[in-house]
């Protein structure tokens, strides 16, 4: 080196380190934000409302959602009216959006991500806020981002028992361990409460809407458990026979799903008894879906029928056989009663007109296409993708490799994408295109 350099203050070469800053994205003004979300399509950008409500106000103050909304109806950007309320555009939005979904799962391409979740089975998924919940034989269960595939948390089980089912909110994941109740705080690993055992028969499902967790049992009872005052608060009789799957609405309606195809309705608030169906075929009942905002309920059987029920009239609306096998799994999206998904043991995944009972689609993954998305480092899983194909219904699936059609334990469905998890321990996200 020459010399006559000056090298004051500077640290000697083996001093020397890369030093690595990380930039919020609350450095950023208002105007870069709103200039990388306009490059966003309609859907995540109404996603993007949700994540904070410095987002939603950028996202306001810009008119973006105005913008595009008059630019999907084809006017030009400078003749729409400014002055149109927000509340008034993102009501059209939504529907837009709904619309755009519906379309999509009816007759869009298909996209099959998938990964290896957990070593075991996935028994459960439950998906909210576009983050999915997993666990099932192994002895942990884990927080995925679905939009990036990647594992946000784990949260490990006690040994006192299996896995039988779980939910989640904002801040916590409640589980039915063996015969106990476990909580978790949604950013630790071990849970921090377990309840005293359960003195009574063996469980098999578990709903919770904050504070109460409901346990159904082989006995036909439904177990209350006060989340707050943490303890087995009461006893409802729902049925002579065991209670294979339970709801619990935000208005206290308890509905459980039996053996011999009945379904009981009780007021948890009053542990009334307001209500009982039952189905044609006296199968046992395998799933349940319902929303409080339609009062339509949606039920699936081992025997591979389909019933909806009316609870306002107690009325049965339709029942047909949507599947030769055992169904596994039906739900709808919340803010979206339009397009049904069911799934199930032969592992086609059917998309259900929830007016009549309608097959609309019948799909499975093409097992000829096969590419690398990304590596994750998790676990060291990979994320493949697939292309998925619609198949009619009248075709032979038993002769169709199983490969193409694993079978599906459950299955969650949210903004033009259902999640399906398997047997395998696979996570397989299905989005649908225009």
């Amino acid at each position: 080196m020459d010399p006559s350099i000056s090298t004051a203050g500077s640290p000697p070469p083996n001093k020397r380190r890369n030093v690595f800053s990380t930039t919020k994205i609350s450095a950023f003004s208002d105007d870069i934000i709103s200039a990388v979300l306009s490059f966003l399509d309609l859907v995540h950008l109404i996603r993007c409302t949700a994540v904070c409500k410095s987002w939603r106000q950028v996202i306001d103050k810009s008119k973006l959602l105005q913008t595009l909304y008059y630019k999907q109806k084809g006017i030009p950007g400078g003749d729409f009216d400014k002055s149109t309320p927000s509340e008034g555009i993102w009501r059209r939005l939504q529907a837009l959006a709904i619309s755009q979904h519906r379309s999509s799962l009816r007759t869009g391409s298909i996209d099959i991500y998938q990964w290896k979740g957990h070593s075991d089975g996935i028994d459960k998924c439950k998906m909210k806020m576009g983050l999915l919940l997993t666990g099932g034989s192994g002895k942990v269960m884990r927080l995925w981002s679905v939009e990036r595939y990647k594992c946000l948390a784990e949260y490990d089980l006690p040994h006192i028992g299996s896995l039988i089912d779980f939910n989640f909110d904002e801040s916590k994941v409640v589980g039915l361990v063996g015969n106990h109740i476990c909580l978790w705080r949604r950013n630790e690993r071990k849970n921090i409460f377990s309840s005293q055992g359960g003195q009574f028969p063996r469980s098999s499902c578990m709903c919770y809407v904050d504070p109460e967790a409901v346990v159904g049992c082989d006995d036909g009872r439904a177990r209350i458990f006060d989340m707050y005052g943490r303890k087995w608060a009461r006893i409802i009789k729902m049925h002579d026979g065991p209670i294979t799957c339970l709801s619990l609405s935000d208005d206290h309606l308890l509905i459980g799903g039996s053996s011999f195809g009945r379904i009981s309705l009780s007021d948890l608030s009053s542990d009334q008894q307001v209500g009982t169906l039952k189905t044609n075929d006296s199968a046992d009942l395998s799933t349940l879906c319902y929303n409080s905002r339609s009062n339509i309920l949606y039920v699936g059987s081992r025997a591979g029928r389909a019933s909806s029920w009316d609870l306002r009239m107690m009325k049965r609306l339709w029942e047909v056989r949507v599947s030769p096998n055992v169904l596994s799994s039906i739900q709808h999206m919340r803010d979206d009663m339009s397009i049904l998904a069911v799934g199930g043991i032969d592992g086609v995944l059917r998309l259900v007109d929830p007016q009549n009972g309608d097959i609309l689609s019948s799909c499975i993954m093409d097992e000829s296409s096969r590419k690398l998305y990304r590596s994750q480092t998790h676990h060291q899983s990979m994320v493949t993708r697939k292309k998925g194909i619609r198949v009619l219904e009248d075709a032979r699936f038993d002769l169709m490799p199983r490969t193409s059609r694993p079978s599906i334990n459950c299955l969650a469905v949210g903004m033009q994408k259902v999640v399906t998890t398997h047997a395998d321990g696979y996570i397989r996200v299905w989005r649908f295109g225009k």
